[in-house]
């Protein structure tokens, strides 16, 4: 409450935390730089106070004042997905002529690396914060709502924004597809997952709600995996859900690379597809329209949330911020001859 009184709501000092330690600021500035000369009781209350008022040390300022005014810090779980390369490049597009620069952080989908890159970013002195996602850890979201600069979490739309968001409900989609599966008369449709990060977990949960509302649900029918996401990972993955699930007859695949290996394990197996087992993806990457049979997607605007992002920063920059802070960019379900067994 002190720092917000003291900078509207903006970064608590240093000061803060030695009052909040009950210990002088010399001392703070001692147990950050030389640990060891600082008692391990001192340093356990300060490292909490520090904790509770989302400290960040500003150990360049000075350096950095000018220099780094211009960084608009961006944090994605994964720099080789297809999916975030293309939210990247809507973020470089959008910045235009503009003075902003992108340092980019790749989490790895881990919470704790989020909150580390977080305090390496706002050591640093963004103008602006564009992080994946709305579901940081506490101290994360602590370090994000006292940053004292504008934030877009991007991918996703949610009740409870730090500052801004841009994206889309990753359940309705997940409705979306799956309903789209029992329209075309499949009874026995199985879900695909791999990694099952929360957008993950939201798109089986869109997809659980259909199939229980229309009497399908057989938990026999889900296979989910904690390892990262493959094309060789979907083909396995069909394998262990008809193995499970003989009579399977649909799969609806968390990610398009999933679909695409169930695909091939189907062409392996000479499993008709779509007359004898559907399959869709999400996400709509291009190989999806190309594949044969080409293969039902949800396409996501990912460079569109991008640009977007960028422009939701620029104006809160510029003084005119944009009266709706939450943007839901919506989906598409793209029906192809995959599902099409009607």
């Amino acid at each position: 409450m002190v720092a917000r009184r003291r900078r509207g709501g903006g970064k608590p000092t240093i000061a803060d935390v030695a009052r909040r330690a009950g210990v002088g600021a010399i001392t703070v500035s001692r147990a950050l730089r030389e640990p060891d000369r600082v008692s391990e009781d001192l340093r356990n209350q300060i490292a909490t106070a520090i904790e509770e008022l989302g400290y960040v040390p500003d150990r360049n300022a000075r350096a950095l004042a000018s220099a780094r005014d211009d960084i608009v810090a961006v944090l994605v779980p994964s720099l080789t997905n297809n999916v975030f390369a293309e939210v990247v490049r809507g973020l470089y597009d959008g910045l235009g002529d503009s003075h902003l620069q992108l340092h980019l952080g790749n989490t790895h989908y881990s919470g704790i690396e989020e909150e580390r890159l977080l305090r390496v970013f706002l050591s640093q002195r963004p103008s602006a914060l564009v992080v994946s996602g709305i579901d940081q850890t506490p101290a994360a979201r602590a370090m994000l709502q006292k940053a004292g600069c504008p934030v877009v979490q991007i991918m996703e739309t949610g009740s409870n924004p730090v500052d801004m968001m841009i994206g889309f409900s990753h359940f309705e989609g997940g409705r979306t597809v799956t309903r789209h599966l029992v329209e075309m008369g499949y009874r026995r449709i199985g879900f695909i997952g791999a990694r099952m990060d929360p957008r993950s977990q939201r798109r089986m949960a869109g997809y659980r709600a259909v199939v229980e509302e229309a009497g399908l649900y057989d938990p026999r029918l889900v296979t989910t995996t904690p390892t990262p996401s493959s094309v060789s990972l979907g083909r396995e993955l069909l394998r262990h859900a008809l193995a499970k699930s003989p009579d399977l007859d649909a799969v609806f695949c968390n990610n398009d690379d999933l679909a695409l290996g169930a695909l091939f394990e189907c062409n392996r197996s000479a499993l008709a597809v779509p007359g004898r087992i559907g399959i869709a993806g999400f996400n709509d990457l291009d190989m999806m329209e190309v594949a044969f049979p080409s293969l039902t997607s949800v396409r996501t605007h990912r460079y569109e949330i991008g640009r977007r992002a960028v422009a939701m920063v620029r104006a809160a920059l510029s003084g005119t911020r944009q009266p709706e802070h939450v943007v839901d960019v919506g989906f598409e379900l793209k029906i192809r001859e995959s599902t099409s067994r009607k």
